[in-house]
């Protein structure tokens, strides 16, 4: 909600095209946006990278511990599908690009190949982009090749 009313607000300037918006993070802007295109339908494109897509297959395959899910959607199984991206992945419509890095330790490729095989599966326009050799810091210490 918070992000979609500072949405509404910026777009109060006559000068941007509300229909042109696109959504883009990582990481937890990642789940953010995979969560954000699975409840609206007003973005033009999304770009999913890096994200924290699932908290149930989340816990016991990421580096961080099992305590990083809880600490951001809890432990009652509800509420878990409330704030889970991948809960409400199948009613994203939105044009979706997923970024991954291939040894991403922190949010495993797992978390982004779901999303896309969801996407693809039921249509959606979608593309996956990999990178090999890569770890969760791949946007601020890459290689410069990537």
């Amino acid at each position: 909600d918070d992000v979609v009313a500072f949405l509404d607000a910026a777009l109060e300037d006559p000068t941007l095209d509300s229909s042109r918006v696109g959504i883009m993070g990582g990481s937890y802007g990642g789940f953010m946006t995979t969560l954000l295109v699975g409840r609206t339908d007003r973005f033009v494109a999304a770009i999913s990278e890096r994200a924290f897509n699932d908290p149930v297959s989340f816990v016991g395959s990421s580096d961080i511990g099992v305590f990083f899910p809880d600490e951001y959607v809890g432990t009652d199984p509800e509420r878990i599908a409330a704030q889970s991206p991948m809960a409400s992945a199948h009613r994203i419509t939105t044009p979706t690009m997923v970024i991954h890095s291939e040894e991403d330790l922190r949010c495993p490729l797992e978390q982004g190949t779901r999303l896309f095989v969801e996407l693809k599966r039921r249509g959606v326009p979608t593309e996956l982009l990999l990178f090999p050799g890569e770890g969760h810091e791949l946007s601020r210490s890459g290689r410069p090749k990537h």
